[in-house]
């Protein structure tokens, strides 16, 4: 495979997680499994086309801005974009690759990549009911062998959530709450800052880490 198709293909930074603040070259693709209301992406992938975009180009984009590499979308896992997901990570050269996911395939994908690359999976679970908490549970105990496996979870104050998160403090060690991060609900500057103040409580509450998202607040994607 020499391309890939992509709606988005640019230099920024990544804004949430454990690698907050690092230079990356977004790689974004079109669809997702699920729609969720809150999603800040969801008219971008709506209105945008996918175009083919060679790896050898993406390889110079990555050496000439000295980037790693965030593999997101849409959701990377769905059939349709697996496969280029999976080249995405094997053939390229990149300091650090995060990859955004729901969860969908992201063990099968985890399981296709190599062992060598350094590669950070950020699962993030859309969690809005008791049986989205159940899911989400399970799919948390098939993740957290992984030592390359981050959650991030956008917090607002419901039980589903917060079922969850009872859930995860009661199983996870030290060392596992660290690769743990919350992130405030919001699509605006605004809405981000106002819903900031209850994540901060909430990491309080579970010992957690707190991600501001700053590409969204900033504006740098």
């Amino acid at each position: 495979m020499e391309e890939v198709r992509l709606i988005e293909n640019f230099a920024s930074w990544q804004g949430e997680g454990p690698d907050s603040g690092q230079a990356m070259l977004i790689l974004r693709f079109k669809s997702c499994n699920l729609k969720c209301s809150w999603c800040d992406t969801s008219v971008k992938m709506r209105i945008s086309a996918e175009s083919p975009h060679k790896l050898s180009d993406i390889q110079d984009s990555i050496n000439k801005n000295r980037a790693g590499i965030l593999v997101t979308g849409g959701e990377p896992t769905v059939p349709r974009h697996f496969d280029e997901a999976v080249t995405l990570l094997n053939a390229l050269e990149y300091p650090v690759a995060n990859v955004e996911s729901n969860g969908f395939q992201l063990e099968e994908l985890i399981q296709e990549t190599q062992f060598n690359k350094n590669i950070h999976f950020m699962y993030s679970p859309k969690i809005f009911t008791a049986e989205d908490v159940d899911a989400a549970v399970k799919k948390t105990k098939a993740l957290l062998s992984y030592p390359d496996l981050f959650i991030k979870i956008v917090y607002e104050d419901r039980v589903s959530v917060k079922s969850y998160l009872d859930w995860l403090t009661s199983v996870i060690t030290m060392d596992l709450a660290n690769r743990v991060w919350l992130m405030p609900e919001g699509v605006t500057r605004a809405d981000l800052i106002r819903n900031s103040e209850s994540v901060f409580d909430a990491c309080e509450k579970y010992r957690f880490n707190f991600s501001s998202r700053s590409h969204l607040i900033f504006g740098f994607v």
